[in-house]
């Protein structure tokens, strides 16, 4: 009897060993992010975006990345780039960067970001995006591939593994110039955003969508009128909240951001994001 009770015992204890092996870690943070060429990140990352990258900040990777040493559905330090293997700096560099500096030592912080320049807000259709994707532009079409021809399914794929690891606690969406003065936009995102907490099973009121402007009008930005429209998101996503561009530097073209745009929009999503965790901004405490 002695001996069956300690094979018992044994197993029990394997089994808890297995068990907490692949736990959940409630205490990992993970954000989706998504968009076209803004979120992609247009902006050439600089020597001061590639140190001191703290460790607790990951990003998944969602292509392979031989160059860099990276393989898809791996987590690696967050040094960008964040999104596909050569693009460049994006507002969730600097959103994870900012939440680690006011969350607990003991929050990890991880961003999957799946982005195409120049899309509209259809690719991430997961029904409707394929009439779209087979007549993109030539120039698009190379970076709709490396996600196997349908971003969102690549999002989702990327995302269940996260879920092994953590907890995913918020959506980034930076899309719209594409989309520019289209009124049906909101619902669109809505299709997306139900989309992806079905997919994922979770819940609006644990899962915001953190949508952020397009370049402002005070920064002569081509695509400025859009932003009339992405401030009504919420109004059609109660869970929805926009993140304001208005003073984040600006690209030549006045389309995109620069770099110093990137990490000051990165930040405003961060500080968006902290209330919604339960958290203030250290500077406001």
């Amino acid at each position: 009897m002695n001996i069956q009770l300690k094979k018992v015992a044994l197993l029990l204890a394997c089994f808890c060993i297995t068990l907490c092996s692949f736990s959940q870690n409630k205490k990992f943070y993970i954000f989706l992010c998504f968009g076209q060429s803004n979120m992609e990140g247009n902006a050439r990352f600089e020597p001061q975006d590639t140190i001191n990258v703290d460790t607790r900040f990951k990003v998944m990777e969602a292509v392979d990345c031989s160059a860099l040493g990276r393989v898809k559905g791996q987590w690696y330090t967050a040094v960008p780039p964040l999104c596909r293997c050569h693009t460049g700096l994006t507002p969730a560099d600097y959103f994870g960067r900012t939440l680690l500096e006011n969350l607990p030592k003991d929050v990890t912080v991880g961003v999957i970001n799946v982005a195409v320049g120049g899309c509209k807000i259809v690719l991430f259709n997961k029904d409707n995006y394929k009439g779209y994707a087979d007549t993109a532009p030539v120039w698009m079409k190379p970076m709709i591939k490396e996600y196997d021809g349908s971003p969102y399914d690549r999002l989702v794929e990327m995302a269940k593994l996260a879920q092994k690891d953590g907890v995913i606690k918020g959506i980034l969406l930076h899309q719209g110039e594409s989309n520019t003065g289209d009124t049906t936009w909101p619902a669109q995102v809505n299709v997306v955003y139900k989309n992806l907490l079905k997919d994922l099973n979770l819940k609006a009121t644990a899962v915001p969508l953190l949508a952020g402007e397009v370049v402002h009008e005070e920064q002569n930005g081509i695509c400025a009128k859009m932003n009339t429209i992405i401030d009504k998101l919420p109004q059609t996503i109660p869970t929805a909240h926009v993140v304001s561009s208005k003073g984040c530097g600006v690209a030549k073209d006045n389309l995109h951001f620069n770099a110093a745009g990137y990490r000051e929009f990165g930040k405003r999503y961060a500080a968006v994001m902290l209330p919604l965790l339960g958290y203030k901004m250290k500077t406001e405490n």
